[in-house]
């Protein structure tokens, strides 16, 4: 009787198992995994097992836990009639269940397909860390070794582990402890290869790949991501940057992480302004690795936003390929890896510009102070009787034996004619005619008057300080001829 009674639960369960599989999306892999053995259970053809029901009220329980958890299929409708109610599993009768059975029960031969319908009942009933940690005397165990039959042994190894993995997952806040399991469960999920009874060597290989996989390595991935995302939530960057970057390292080529990582150095950035470059380059390792983050984003959004977000901190796309072509070599950057930021970049221009062009670069800063809205007070309370180092320009207007020149001091790209900005006056005349558009120096120029509108700044220089002033003899006054002299009245 009682050899029956396991017979029939056996098929019951494979059965419910095979309509309901754990209470999730996977009735496909379920029926593919055990379709065989529910044949060989069907006829009573399990192999030898010394388990036993107590007595009917332990299969009785048993059974109507399973029921609960995969509700039977509806009676075949009559022709023409409204279609069948679908059925609804209950998930908290079937703890109810259990939990009598457990109580009345506590030595049974069953408590390992108990712990079973105990993980399928908790998944079921949305209480996913009851699953998770009602299965870790399983999963550390071992499922292959707590169900060696094997006909039924497959079924209740890949309900425990799929069960699992897809619980995990559903945790807020699962506990270290609940996080190791689940880890365990994914791998052992990713890595199981015990085909049941009866199913053929390609339907077996298509269903691991396909159906038990793909979840079991979204489950290992989460479990890597999750010390990072607790600390994220917090907003505890360094945890969350020291967490990702571990995470990174276990799976270098998961844009996901990338991308995690990159908005926690952007965060970071706001009180360490160096995180901002390495932000750069994790948003750059995403979208070069995988623009979807798995899938579940926009490529294009995401590889836009990555783009943007270079530029608008170098203020320009230059660099921006070598960046993506190094990003694609390593997951994290290169220890001294930096962006220049457009003021960096200026910095380095006006650097530069100042040193090859010292002259220039002093007359821009002084012009530039005085053209701004608080030139006359720059002028009057620091430029005025000052003075200023050696400065070069280009005579615009000048008079024969001048005490007096306008200059222009031309930018190196400047076009057309030029537009006098200093006037010179000189303790002395200069012998001559200043040539106009010649280039000259003058050294320790004193500022002594300035106007804004129209621009002039009045220097006083004299006349030895003057280097590199080409003129032209000046012509003879009108009605002289050379050689003669013009005798005064009286002479």
């Amino acid at each position: 009787m009682l050899s029956t009674l396991k017979a029939n639960w056996q098929e019951a369960q494979v059965r419910n198992f095979l309509r309901k599989c754990i209470g999730m999306a996977a009735v496909a892999v379920c029926g593919a995994v055990i379709a065989a053995g529910t044949v060989q259970l069907a006829h009573g053809q399990a192999a030898p097992s010394k388990k036993n029901w107590k007595d009917q009220g332990e299969y009785d329980l048993f059974n109507s836990a399973g029921t609960a958890i995969a509700a039977p299929p509806p009676a075949t409708c009559p022709p023409n009639a409204p279609p069948c109610a679908k059925p609804v599993s209950d998930f908290t009768k079937a703890l109810s269940v259990l939990d009598n059975w457990k109580q009345k029960y506590p030595a049974s031969d069953f408590k390992d397909e108990g712990t079973v319908l105990y993980i399928q009942a908790y998944a079921g009933a949305r209480q996913p860390a009851k699953a998770v940690d009602t299965a870790g005397e399983l999963i550390n165990r071992g499922v292959d070794e707590a169900f060696p039959d094997p006909a039924t042994g497959p079924g209740n190894s890949i309900k425990v582990l799929f069960s699992t993995v897809v619980a995990i997952t559903q945790v807020t806040d699962p506990t270290p402890e609940e996080a190791a399991i689940g880890d365990k469960a994914a791998h052992q999920l990713l890595d199981y290869n015990r085909s049941p009874q009866g199913v053929a060597a390609d339907a077996w290989a298509k269903a691991r790949s396909e159906q038990l996989q793909p979840p079991a390595k979204a489950a290992i991935l989460y479990i890597a991501m999750l010390p990072g995302n607790q600390a994220f939530a917090k907003q505890d960057w360094a945890g969350a940057d020291a967490a990702y970057s571990k995470a990174l390292q276990q799976y270098p080529d998961n844009s996901a992480i990338a991308w995690q990582l990159g908005l926690t150095m952007r965060s970071e950035a706001k009180a360490d302004p160096k995180k901002r470059s390495q932000a750069v380059y994790e948003f750059q390792r995403a979208v070069v690795t995988d623009a979807t983050l798995g899938g579940r984003q926009d490529g294009k959004k995401m590889t836009d936003f990555a783009d943007q977000y270079y530029s608008t901190i170098h203020g320009s796309n230059e660099g921006l390929d070598a960046l993506k072509t190094l990003a694609k070599q390593n997951p994290l950057p290169p220890g001294d890896f930096k962006v220049k930021t457009a003021s960096e970049i200026a910095e380095e221009k006006q650097a530069e510009f100042e040193k090859s062009n010292p002259m220039l670069a002093l007359w821009m800063k002084i012009k530039g102070a005085l053209a701004a809205d608080n030139g006359d007070e720059y002028f009057s309370g620091q430029l005025k009787d000052s003075q200023v180092p050696k400065l070069r320009g280009t005579v615009v207007e000048a008079k024969c034996r001048a005490k007096e020149i306008l200059v222009a001091v031309p930018l190196p790209d400047a076009q057309g004619a030029q537009k006098a900005e200093i006037t010179l006056k000189l303790d002395a005349p200069v012998t001559g005619k200043p040539d106009v558009g010649s280039e000259f120096h003058w050294d320790k120029g004193v500022p002594t008057a300035f106007t804004k509108d129209p621009f002039m700044l009045t220097m006083d220089v004299e006349k030895a300080n003057l280097e590199g002033l080409k003129t032209t003899p000046c012509a003879a006054p009108t009605g002289t001829k050379k050689g003669t002299t013009t005798k005064k009245k009286g002479e």
